[in-house]
Protein backbone atom coordinates (compact mmCIF):
# COMPACT_ATOMS: atom_id res chain seq x y z
CA UNK A 1 0.00 0.00 0.00
CA UNK A 2 1.36 3.57 -1.38
CA UNK A 3 0.53 6.79 -0.94
CA UNK A 4 1.34 7.25 -4.67
CA UNK A 5 -0.72 4.50 -6.03
CA UNK A 6 -3.35 6.98 -7.69
CA UNK A 7 -0.36 9.89 -8.51
CA UNK A 8 1.33 12.18 -5.84
CA UNK A 9 -1.10 15.09 -7.00
CA UNK A 10 -4.41 13.86 -5.94
CA UNK A 11 -5.23 14.69 -2.63
CA UNK A 12 -5.79 12.25 -0.11
CA UNK A 13 -8.37 13.72 0.97
CA UNK A 14 -11.58 15.18 -1.52
CA UNK A 15 -13.11 18.14 0.42
CA UNK A 16 -16.61 19.60 -0.36
CA UNK A 17 -19.11 21.46 0.99
CA UNK A 18 -23.08 22.28 0.28
CA UNK A 19 -24.70 26.11 0.81
CA UNK A 20 -25.78 24.38 4.43
CA UNK A 21 -22.81 23.60 6.11
CA UNK A 22 -22.36 19.91 5.07
CA UNK A 23 -19.28 19.20 4.72
CA UNK A 24 -17.60 15.82 3.07
CA UNK A 25 -14.26 14.31 3.36
CA UNK A 26 -13.49 11.52 1.06
CA UNK A 27 -10.70 9.13 1.18
CA UNK A 28 -9.02 9.18 -1.76
CA UNK A 29 -6.63 6.70 -2.17
CA UNK A 30 -8.92 3.44 -3.23
CA UNK A 31 -5.32 1.99 -4.79
CA UNK A 32 -4.09 1.63 -1.28
CA UNK A 33 -7.64 0.48 0.24
CA UNK A 34 -7.71 4.35 2.13
CA UNK A 35 -4.69 2.92 4.01
CA UNK A 36 -4.08 5.84 6.86
CA UNK A 37 -1.02 6.19 6.12
CA UNK A 38 0.74 9.23 8.25
CA UNK A 39 -0.07 11.39 4.98
CA UNK A 40 -3.85 10.56 4.97
CA UNK A 41 -4.07 11.35 8.95
CA UNK A 42 -2.64 14.58 8.10
CA UNK A 43 -4.93 15.28 5.30
CA UNK A 44 -7.97 14.21 7.20
CA UNK A 45 -6.15 16.25 10.42
CA UNK A 46 -6.02 19.40 8.49
CA UNK A 47 -9.93 19.51 7.20
CA UNK A 48 -11.00 18.39 10.80
CA UNK A 49 -8.98 21.56 11.91
CA UNK A 50 -10.67 23.75 9.43
CA UNK A 51 -14.47 22.32 10.34
CA UNK A 52 -13.53 23.07 14.15
CA UNK A 53 -12.30 26.87 12.74
CA UNK A 54 -15.97 27.30 10.21
CA UNK A 55 -18.70 28.47 12.64
CA UNK A 56 -21.17 27.61 9.45
CA UNK A 57 -20.25 23.57 9.02
CA UNK A 58 -23.27 22.30 10.80
CA UNK A 59 -22.23 18.65 9.56
CA UNK A 60 -19.41 16.26 8.41
CA UNK A 61 -19.45 12.81 6.28
CA UNK A 62 -16.45 10.76 5.73
CA UNK A 63 -16.90 8.76 2.77
CA UNK A 64 -14.36 7.24 0.56
CA UNK A 65 -13.17 6.42 -2.82
CA UNK A 66 -13.13 2.46 -4.46
CA UNK A 67 -13.65 -0.66 -2.80
CA UNK A 68 -12.75 0.06 0.81
CA UNK A 69 -13.58 2.43 3.48
CA UNK A 70 -10.36 2.13 4.99
CA UNK A 71 -8.28 -1.15 5.62
CA UNK A 72 -6.49 0.71 8.65
CA UNK A 73 -3.11 1.85 8.60
CA UNK A 74 -0.34 1.57 6.35
CA UNK A 75 1.70 -1.35 6.94
CA UNK A 76 4.17 -1.37 4.31
CA UNK A 77 4.65 2.20 5.63
CA UNK A 78 4.70 0.91 9.13
CA UNK A 79 7.61 -1.92 8.39
CA UNK A 80 9.77 0.20 6.67
CA UNK A 81 10.64 2.17 9.96
CA UNK A 82 10.35 -0.13 12.81
CA UNK A 83 11.46 1.85 16.07
CA UNK A 84 9.48 2.47 18.77
CA UNK A 85 9.77 6.17 18.48
CA UNK A 86 8.41 6.09 15.10
CA UNK A 87 5.47 4.12 16.24
CA UNK A 88 4.91 5.94 19.29
CA UNK A 89 4.26 9.30 16.85
CA UNK A 90 1.95 7.08 14.49
CA UNK A 91 -0.55 6.38 17.09
CA UNK A 92 -0.42 9.52 18.91
CA UNK A 93 -0.83 11.18 15.47
CA UNK A 94 -3.89 8.60 15.04
CA UNK A 95 -5.48 8.78 18.16
CA UNK A 96 -5.06 13.28 18.12
CA UNK A 97 -7.24 12.95 15.05
CA UNK A 98 -9.80 10.42 16.13
CA UNK A 99 -9.99 12.78 19.23
CA UNK A 100 -10.83 15.56 17.08
CA UNK A 101 -13.92 14.11 15.26
CA UNK A 102 -14.78 13.73 19.15
CA UNK A 103 -14.50 17.32 19.98
CA UNK A 104 -16.12 18.94 16.81
CA UNK A 105 -18.67 20.69 17.38
CA UNK A 106 -20.69 19.25 14.60
CA UNK A 107 -21.91 15.38 14.34
CA UNK A 108 -19.77 13.59 12.36
CA UNK A 109 -21.32 10.77 10.02
CA UNK A 110 -19.18 8.01 8.36
CA UNK A 111 -20.61 6.76 5.17
CA UNK A 112 -19.32 3.20 5.02
CA UNK A 113 -19.32 1.46 1.46
CA UNK A 114 -16.99 -2.02 1.53
CA UNK A 115 -14.70 -2.84 4.10
CA UNK A 116 -13.63 -0.66 7.43
CA UNK A 117 -10.72 -2.84 9.06
CA UNK A 118 -8.63 -2.21 12.33
CA UNK A 119 -7.51 1.35 12.20
CA UNK A 120 -10.51 2.06 9.65
CA UNK A 121 -12.92 0.13 11.73
CA UNK A 122 -11.70 2.50 14.63
CA UNK A 123 -12.67 5.81 12.46
CA UNK A 124 -15.82 4.57 12.27
CA UNK A 125 -16.54 3.83 15.73
CA UNK A 126 -14.64 7.57 16.31
CA UNK A 127 -17.98 9.23 14.32
CA UNK A 128 -20.62 9.86 16.13
CA UNK A 129 -22.54 8.53 13.49
CA UNK A 130 -22.70 5.81 10.65
CA UNK A 131 -24.34 4.43 8.02
CA UNK A 132 -23.43 1.37 6.20
CA UNK A 133 -24.03 0.07 2.98
CA UNK A 134 -25.49 -3.62 3.31
CA UNK A 135 -22.77 -4.97 1.89
CA UNK A 136 -20.19 -3.17 3.85
CA UNK A 137 -17.70 -5.46 6.52
CA UNK A 138 -15.44 -4.64 9.99
CA UNK A 139 -13.25 -6.18 11.55
CA UNK A 140 -10.29 -5.17 13.72
CA UNK A 141 -8.06 -7.62 12.26
CA UNK A 142 -4.67 -6.71 13.82
CA UNK A 143 -4.66 -9.71 15.97
CA UNK A 144 -4.28 -12.06 12.57
CA UNK A 145 -1.19 -10.33 12.15
CA UNK A 146 0.29 -10.67 15.79
CA UNK A 147 -0.66 -6.81 16.54
CA UNK A 148 -3.74 -6.64 19.26
CA UNK A 149 -6.04 -3.76 17.68
CA UNK A 150 -5.41 -1.57 21.52
CA UNK A 151 -6.00 2.15 19.99
CA UNK A 152 -9.20 0.32 17.79
CA UNK A 153 -10.31 -1.33 20.98
CA UNK A 154 -10.85 2.53 23.10
CA UNK A 155 -13.42 3.80 20.62
CA UNK A 156 -14.94 -0.10 19.77
CA UNK A 157 -15.54 -0.83 23.49
CA UNK A 158 -17.18 2.23 23.90
CA UNK A 159 -19.42 1.36 20.84
CA UNK A 160 -20.05 -2.29 21.22
CA UNK A 161 -20.94 -4.37 24.36
CA UNK A 162 -17.88 -4.96 26.14
CA UNK A 163 -18.04 -8.89 25.25
CA UNK A 164 -19.10 -7.97 21.75
CA UNK A 165 -16.05 -5.53 21.27
CA UNK A 166 -13.70 -8.38 22.71
CA UNK A 167 -14.53 -10.93 20.48
CA UNK A 168 -14.21 -9.39 17.66
CA UNK A 169 -10.22 -7.49 18.49
CA UNK A 170 -9.04 -11.40 19.64
CA UNK A 171 -10.80 -12.96 16.73
CA UNK A 172 -10.22 -10.55 14.04
CA UNK A 173 -13.29 -11.97 12.40
CA UNK A 174 -15.48 -10.04 10.07
CA UNK A 175 -18.77 -8.63 10.98
CA UNK A 176 -21.62 -7.85 8.28
CA UNK A 177 -23.12 -4.69 8.49
CA UNK A 178 -26.38 -5.98 10.22
CA UNK A 179 -24.28 -7.47 12.63
CA UNK A 180 -22.66 -4.03 12.89
CA UNK A 181 -25.36 -2.07 13.61
CA UNK A 182 -27.07 -4.82 16.08
CA UNK A 183 -24.03 -4.46 17.89
CA UNK A 184 -24.18 -0.59 17.85
CA UNK A 185 -21.30 0.02 15.86
CA UNK A 186 -23.71 1.52 12.74
CA UNK A 187 -26.81 3.24 12.87
CA UNK A 188 -27.83 2.34 10.03
CA UNK A 189 -27.98 -0.02 6.84
CA UNK A 190 -28.60 0.46 3.74
CA UNK A 191 -28.53 -1.26 0.27
CA UNK A 192 -25.61 -0.47 -2.18
CA UNK A 193 -27.42 2.21 -4.21
CA UNK A 194 -29.04 3.62 -1.53
CA UNK A 195 -26.74 4.70 1.19
CA UNK A 196 -26.75 8.16 0.45
CA UNK A 197 -29.96 8.48 0.41
CA UNK A 198 -29.78 7.16 4.20
CA UNK A 199 -26.94 9.98 4.78
CA UNK A 200 -28.73 12.61 3.58
CA UNK A 201 -32.03 11.86 5.98
CA UNK A 202 -29.69 11.65 8.95
CA UNK A 203 -27.88 15.15 7.89
CA UNK A 204 -31.32 16.83 7.22
CA UNK A 205 -32.91 16.02 10.71
CA UNK A 206 -29.83 17.58 12.03
CA UNK A 207 -29.08 20.65 10.00
CA UNK A 208 -32.57 21.60 11.01
CA UNK A 209 -31.68 22.03 14.65
CA UNK A 210 -30.08 24.54 16.03
CA UNK A 211 -26.35 24.51 15.80
CA UNK A 212 -25.52 25.46 19.15
CA UNK A 213 -28.10 23.16 21.02
CA UNK A 214 -26.28 20.28 18.84
CA UNK A 215 -22.86 21.52 19.81
CA UNK A 216 -23.91 21.82 23.52
CA UNK A 217 -25.20 18.14 23.82
CA UNK A 218 -22.49 17.17 21.70
CA UNK A 219 -19.82 18.42 24.22
CA UNK A 220 -21.93 16.70 26.80
CA UNK A 221 -22.80 13.70 25.53
CA UNK A 222 -19.08 12.42 25.39
CA UNK A 223 -17.82 14.20 28.82
CA UNK A 224 -20.51 12.86 30.75
CA UNK A 225 -19.77 8.98 29.66
CA UNK A 226 -16.41 9.43 31.43
CA UNK A 227 -17.53 10.22 35.20
CA UNK A 228 -19.58 9.04 38.01
CA UNK A 229 -23.41 9.30 37.58
CA UNK A 230 -23.82 12.02 40.30
CA UNK A 231 -21.05 14.47 38.36
CA UNK A 232 -22.41 13.39 34.93
CA UNK A 233 -26.06 14.70 36.31
CA UNK A 234 -24.21 17.73 37.85
CA UNK A 235 -23.31 18.55 34.20
CA UNK A 236 -25.49 18.00 32.25
CA UNK A 237 -27.97 20.06 34.50
CA UNK A 238 -25.46 23.10 34.15
CA UNK A 239 -25.43 22.30 30.18
CA UNK A 240 -29.40 22.42 29.88
CA UNK A 241 -29.74 25.48 31.90
CA UNK A 242 -27.25 27.37 29.82
CA UNK A 243 -28.29 25.58 26.64
CA UNK A 244 -32.57 26.98 27.88
CA UNK A 245 -30.96 30.65 27.85
CA UNK A 246 -30.18 30.65 24.36
CA UNK A 247 -32.10 32.06 22.18
CA UNK A 248 -32.77 29.13 20.09
CA UNK A 249 -34.16 26.98 23.09
CA UNK A 250 -36.67 30.38 24.16
CA UNK A 251 -38.00 30.17 20.72
CA UNK A 252 -38.24 26.26 20.35
CA UNK A 253 -40.22 26.56 24.02
CA UNK A 254 -42.46 29.66 23.10
CA UNK A 255 -43.35 27.88 19.69
CA UNK A 256 -44.04 24.69 21.46
CA UNK A 257 -46.48 27.12 23.78
CA UNK A 258 -48.15 28.55 20.65
CA UNK A 259 -48.09 25.14 18.79
CA UNK A 260 -46.28 27.01 15.95
CA UNK A 261 -43.22 26.06 14.19
CA UNK A 262 -39.80 27.36 15.63
CA UNK A 263 -38.59 30.66 13.70
CA UNK A 264 -34.84 29.99 14.04
CA UNK A 265 -32.72 31.56 12.71
CA UNK A 266 -30.65 30.40 9.58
Amino acid sequence: MTDTAVGESAPFVRRDRDARGVVRLTLNRPQSFNALSTGMLEALQAELDAVAGDESARVVVIAAEGKAFSAGHDLKQMRAEPSLGYYEALFAQCARMMLTIQRLPVPVIAQVEGIATAAGCQLVAACDLAVAASTARFAVSGINFGLFCSSPSVPLSRNLARKAAFEMLVTGDFISAEDARAKGLVNRVAAPGAVDAEVETLVAAIVAKPRVAVAMGKDLFYRQLEVGVEAAYEDAGRTMACNMMDEAALEGVQAFIDKRKPAWAA
